[in-house]
């Protein structure tokens, strides 16, 4: 009794916690047709603001919203958040078309970090499903919660018992685990890419703004990077988050 009381329990906390990201994704939803409407009223900098909260407050966002504001400020000159949203949207629909209107707004012959192999666009795809995928392994573990609950005299046996505790740490890791790597874009023109987090440190490169990094940590007022295929440390002022 006391393990079904546990099971139970985990499959509450799972269920409210889905149903708080569906009432958290409703707002944005209104949020963003709010956006979209001023957008197609040529209100541009009303809907600009409204998708800037709903990106950088609320982290949400959609491919389609992010060509809009690409668009608008793109219109404005603010060209470094054009790269930034460009950027962005290229981690969902990565094409030649994208990086090469990144070039031309950054001036850059040669960009790095925009190559996409099958391993990232796989993975992609569990982080792009995770809600419906979490949805799925609840419902699995709902299952068989009903047939532990039918079968008590049976519940012991490790049928029962290993499939549950599987698909809960399967639920755990989709919940919080699957999420997309700590990416950035280089906003700062120069900017030194170091082997130590240190300026005293050996210089790797110098680079204009438009690269995309991968961020692996945090040190003092650097970040350590991923700068073709080595370890590398870039100041944290040079660079934006996607």
């Amino acid at each position: 009794m006391p393990n079904l009381q546990r099971i139970f329990l985990a499959i509450l906390l799972i269920f409210l916690t889905t149903i708080s990201q569906s009432i958290n994704c409703q707002a944005n939803t209104n949020n963003q047709n709010l956006a979209d409407s001023l957008f197609n009223t040529q209100n541009y900098k009303e809907a600009l603001a409204v998708y800037e909260n709903l990106y950088f407050e609320q982290q949400t966002y959609s491919p389609a919203m992010l060509l809009k504001m690409a668009f608008i400020t793109e219109g404005m000159g603010d060209y470094p958040k054009t790269t930034l949203y460009l950027s962005k949207y290229y981690e969902h629909n990565p094409n030649q078309r994208v990086t090469t209107k990144i070039r031309n707004l950054t001036e850059q012959p040669y960009l790095i970090g925009y190559q996409v192999s099958d391993q990232e666009q796989f993975f992609k795809i569990l982080i792009d499903n995770r809600i419906e995928i979490t949805a799925l392994l609840t419902i699995c573990l709902a299952i068989f919660l009903v047939l532990f609950v039918r079968n008590r005299d049976k519940a012991s046996k490790p049928a029962f018992f290993i499939p549950s505790f599987v698909l809960i740490v399967m639920i755990f890791l989709s919940n919080n685990y699957l999420k997309p790597p700590n990416r950035a874009i280089i906003t700062g023109s120069p900017t030194l890419i170091m082997d130590q987090p240190t300026a005293g440190g050996n210089l790797i490169s110098k680079v204009d703004v438009g690269h995309r990094i991968q961020i692996n940590s945090t040190k003092d007022t650097w970040f350590e990077i991923t700068w073709e295929d080595r370890k590398a440390y870039v100041k944290k002022q040079n660079v934006t988050k996607l």
